[in-house]
């Protein structure tokens, strides 16, 4: 089953995707493995090879900016992924409803449909059963009474 864009403009082109998802991406990815690798290098350069005259000493001012101004840019774009994935999935609840709200109509359609057949059907069992009685009454009737009892 493949899986179809939820943006009926953009037809079924799995190619095209927005830059934050892309961006978004990478933070579960080999880059951001990477990029850990670089900040676990700076620690221990800083903290050990570089005693005598560290480039960013001990409170590690240099990194702690560094890594807020990542920040400051990676979460506009997370939260436009998310923004795109909400509205994917509530295009995708719209869908999921119609779809259950067309099954919740066939099945009713098909309960009435049951329904009136069973109706039928006890209608004739009945129209049955008085031709059998009625069959009964005229055998009685060319017989005889009834004997012995």
């Amino acid at each position: 089953m493949s899986r179809r864009s939820s943006n009926p403009k953009r037809g079924n082109c799995r190619r095209w995707r927005p830059r934050s998802s892309r961006a978004s991406k990478i933070r579960r990815s080999w880059p951001s493995l990477s990029f850990g690798a670089v900040l676990a290098l700076w620690l221990l350069v800083n903290s050990t090879a570089l005693l005598r005259t560290p480039f960013d000493p001990f409170p590690y001012i240099l990194l702690n900016l560094v890594l807020s101004c990542l920040a400051a840019i990676q979460a506009p774009i997370i939260m436009m992924s998310q923004n795109r994935q909400e509205a994917k999935d509530r295009m995708r609840a719209e869908h999921d409803y119609q779809v259950n709200l067309k099954a919740e109509l066939e099945i009713r359609q098909l309960t009435w449909k049951v329904d009136q057949l069973l109706n039928h059907q006890w209608q004739r069992l009945l129209e049955i059963q008085q031709i059998q009685t009625e069959l009964i009454e005229e055998l009685v009737r060319k017989r005889g009474p009834a004997r012995g009892v």
